[in-house]
C-alpha cells in the first residue's frame, strides 16, 4: 500500500502548484493527476454539477490504485468533499482548511481577503473556515472569475495579463487587508503578478505547501508513507482537454522535460 500512488484532482490545471508542492515535500511518492480542462472554469457551474465532475474523477483515479486522494480544486473541495470523504476508505484532502491556517498563522491584523470562483466565494467555505480557527477574524471574500481563464490560456505574463489581475483585485482596494488567500489552486501560477498588485505589502497565501504537509502527516501516521527508494516515483498526468496546451503549462510549472499527458473522456464514468 505505501508504494501505491497519490491520486490528485482539478478542474484544470491549477492543482499542478499542489503536485509541485508534494513533488518537493514527499520526493517518494508517484503521482496520478487528472485535470478537467475540458469543463473549466467550475466556479459558475451548479452544485449537482461540480459532485457529478468531481465524481467522475475520482472513480476514474480508482483504477489506479490511489492511497489517498487530494481535491486540488477548491469549488470541488467547497461541494463534494465530505461525500467523497465519507463513501471512499482511503484518505480524502481538500485544501481550503490547510489554507485557512496558514492565512491566520500569518495575518497580524486579521483582515484576511479571498479571492476564488464564484461557487467557493458564495460557499463562504473559506470563511467557516477562517472563523473556526479565529472567531473575530474579518474576512473578505471576492470572485474572479476571470483568473481561471486567464491561467489556463498559458498567457500568464504581458501588460493583458496585469491588466485582468488589476481590475480583478480592485474591489478590495478599500478593506485594508494584510493577507489573502489564494482561494483557487490556478492563482499560485500567476502569484508574481499578484503580489506586484500590492507591492509585496500583502502576504499572499497559496494552500499548496499547507496541503502537501498535511498529506505527509497523514501518510506518516498511518504507516503509508513510501520509504522505499529502489524505484523511482510514477507521474501520471491526465487531461479532458488540451493535451498541447495542458503540457505547456506543466512543464513550465514543473519543469519537468519528459511529461507525457494523455487526454481522456470522462463523461461515461459512473459517479454514484
Amino acid at each position: 500500500m505505501a508504494s501505491n500512488p497519490i491520486g490528485i484532482i482539478d478542474s484544470g490545471v491549477g492543482g499542478l502548484t499542489v503536485v509541485k508542492e508534494m513533488m518537493r515535500q514527499l520526493p517518494n511518492e508517484s503521482i496520478i493527476y487528472m485535470g478537467d480542462t475540458a469543463r473549466c472554469p467550475y466556479g459558475p457551474r451548479t452544485s449537482e454539477e461540480i459532485r457529478q465532475f468531481t465524481w467522475e474523477m475520482t472513480r476514474y483515479l480508482e483504477q489506479f490504485h490511489i492511497k489517498m486522494l487530494i481535491i486540488a480544486c477548491n469549488t470541488a473541495t467547497a461541494v463534494a468533499l465530505e461525500e467523497i470523504r465519507e463513501s471512499l476508505n482511503i484518505p480524502v484532502l481538500g485544501v481550503i482548511h490547510p489554507g485557512a491556517r496558514a492565512a491566520i498563522s500569518v495575518s497580524k491584523k486579521y483582515k484576511i481577503g479571498v479571492i476564488g470562483t464564484d461557487m467557493t466565494i458564495r460557499s463562504k467555505a473559506y470563511e467557516h473556515a477562517l472563523k473556526t480557527i479565529h472567531n473575530e477574524v474579518d474576512v473578505y471574500g471576492l470572485a474572479c472569475p476571470k483568473l481561471v481563464p486567464l491561467v489556463e490560456s498559458g498567457v500568464i505574463h504581458g501588460d493583458l495579463a496585469e491588466k485582468i489581475v488589476a481590475n480583478s483585485l480592485y474591489p478590495l482596494q478599500d478593506k485594508h487587508i494584510d493577507t489573502l488567500i489564494l482561494g483557487c489552486t490556478h492563482y499560485p501560477i500567476i502569484q508574481p503578478l499578484i503580489e506586484n498588485y500590492y507591492n509585496h505589502k500583502v502576504k499572499v497565501i497559496s494552500s499548496g505547501e499547507e496541503t502537501a504537509r498535511e498529506a505527509s502527516a497523514i501518510l506518516d501516521h498511518t504507516h503509508m508513507l513510501n520509504m522505499s527508494k529502489d524505484q523511482p516515483p510514477i507521474f501520471k498526468f491526465f487531461t479532458t482537454g488540451s493535451k498541447t496546451i495542458f503540457q505547456s503549462i506543466a512543464k513550465q510549472w514543473l519543469r519537468m522535460d519528459d511529461l507525457e499527458v494523455e487526454t481522456v473522456k470522462l463523461s461515461n464514468v459512473e459517479y454514484i
